[in-house]
């Protein structure tokens, strides 16, 4: 990698901030904004960037500013559908339909099918699962005592902390003030890989 400039450093690590806290790259505009510079200020300082291979650009859509690392390899992230709500109380039923999606860095998760599911309800907050949080989970049927995932229970889906009994499945919330789910027909629905929260 070649050399850049002070300046260019700083658009470099603003864009790899604005990436980590929105999970999306900015905009041209919204360079030129924080940095108080024209819009060609910034387009020149990208595009010094590209060439200097510290990022990538598909110059015929917005937002597809990807970082490299120093071998050229991209910070890439992958799209998980967000497919409705589930419950962190009692349960509450799933709208299986996409509702918008999420950007998740590749790294953050392993190999598999992913999808998102909004959080409601505080049962899990002991277990650091906030009301309002986004929950990815990787797609699985299966799950070990301890797992936390969200399963589906009466046609209702809700998340907690998974447990294998002699002759039913306890699933435990993390918040004394919820009793456990005690079921014998229980299906897992996936496995909690990971949780984007928005601070506002």
């Amino acid at each position: 990698m070649k050399a850049i400039t002070k300046r260019q450093s700083e658009v470099l690590s603003y864009i790899k901030a604005f990436i980590d806290d929105h999970h999306f790259p900015p905009t041209i505009r919204e360079i030129s904004e924080y940095f108080s510079i024209s819009v060609k200020g910034a387009y020149d300082h990208v595009k010094a960037l590209e060439k200097k291979a510290y990022i990538r650009l598909d110059n015929n859509r917005s937002r597809t500013i990807e970082v490299l690392d120093s071998d050229g390899a991209s910070d890439r992230t992958i799209e998980v559908p967000i497919l409705g709500n589930v419950a962190a109380g009692l349960p509450l039923l799933a709208e299986e339909n996409r509702d918008g999606s999420v950007r998740v860095p590749v790294d953050y998760l392993r190999s598999g099918e992913h999808f998102a599911l909004n959080v409601s309800g505080d049962s899990m907050k002991d277990a650091g699962i906030m009301d309002g949080d986004v929950a990815v989970f990787r797609h699985q049927q299966v799950a070990n005592n301890g797992d936390i995932v969200v399963a589906m229970v009466d046609d209702a889906v809700t998340l907690k902390r998974f447990f294998k009994e002699k002759n039913r499945v306890r699933l435990q919330a993390e918040n004394p003030a919820y009793p456990p789910i005690f079921t014998q027909n229980v299906r897992v629905l996936g496995k909690l890989a990971h949780l984007i929260r928005t601070y506002e």
